[in-house]
Formats: structure tokens, C-alpha cells, sequence
């Protein structure tokens, strides 16, 4: 199994620029993460990544900062903090969301701190009135 996963509530870990890990990363606490992933990351804690990072895979943390190269999902359930020339391709969704000047970003994104649902569209009138009425049409009776 390709699994990498640290234990340790308060722990924090550093994975440099010369790791290169494929499969799944899973980590409670905190991981600075330098080195490229091919996989996912799933974390209950903070995810820093480094101006080396390369991620081709999605991420769910409770926090992230953002910095190097992203090819995936970003899922936050506090903040998504992106750095200045982070290259990320792909949606992110959390509470709270900081994007920096100089970030390449192409995506979509959902940001929603107080977690309302959409709110529906205004309902037709209700005064009987037909929404397109029919055009009056000009020429002899």
C-alpha cells in the first residue's frame, strides 16, 4: 500500500525538496512538504507547501498555504492561504480563502465562511400576470 502517515497530534514534519513520494500522504499536526507527490493529500491539520512542492493530486487539510506547483482539488475546512508565484490548476473550495498578487490560478472557486446554502431565485410574480406576454402585433383588424 502506498500510504505515508504520521500520528503524532502536535508533530511537525518536513519532507524536502529531494523526497519524491507516489501514493496517498495522510498526516494529523502539521507538514511542510517540499518534494513533488504524485497522489493525494488528507490531513486533520495544517499543510504547508514549499516554493519546490509539485502536487499532481487533490488536497483536504484543515489548513493549507499554497506555494509551488498544484495540479488538483484543494479542500479546506478553515483557510487556503496562496503565495505569491504558486502555480495552481484546479478548484478549491473553503471558509476563508487569501490569494496573493502574482499567483497563476485557473480554476473555480467556493468560498463560504458562514456555510449558507445558495439562496433560490426570486419567485414569479403572483398577481397572475404571465411572465412574456404576448407581443401586440400591428397591422389592419
Amino acid at each position: 500500500m502506498n500510504t505515508t502517515q504520521t500520528n503524532t497530534s502536535n508533530s511537525k514534519n518536513i519532507l524536502n525538496s529531494d523526497v519524491e513520494v507516489k501514493g496517498t500522504v495522510r498526516f494529523t499536526g502539521e507538514l511542510t512538504f517540499d518534494g513533488k507527490l504524485d497522489g493525494d493529500i488528507s490531513s486533520e491539520g495544517t499543510l504547508n507547501l514549499g516554493d519546490n512542492a509539485v502536487v499532481k493530486g487533490n488536497i483536504n487539510a484543515n489548513s493549507v498555504v499554497v506555494r509551488g506547483k498544484v495540479n488538483g482539488n484543494i479542500v479546506s475546512r478553515e483557510k487556503i492561504d496562496i503565495k505569491t508565484k504558486t502555480e495552481l490548476f484546479g478548484d478549491i473550495r473553503a471558509p476563508k480563502l487569501v490569494i496573493e498578487e502574482g499567483v497563476t490560478f485557473v480554476g473555480k472557486t467556493e468560498v463560504n465562511p458562514n456555510k449558507l446554502a445558495p439562496t433560490p431565485p426570486p419567485a414569479p410574480a403572483a398577481n397572475g400576470t404571465p411572465k412574456n406576454p404576448e407581443p401586440i402585433k400591428a397591422g389592419r383588424l
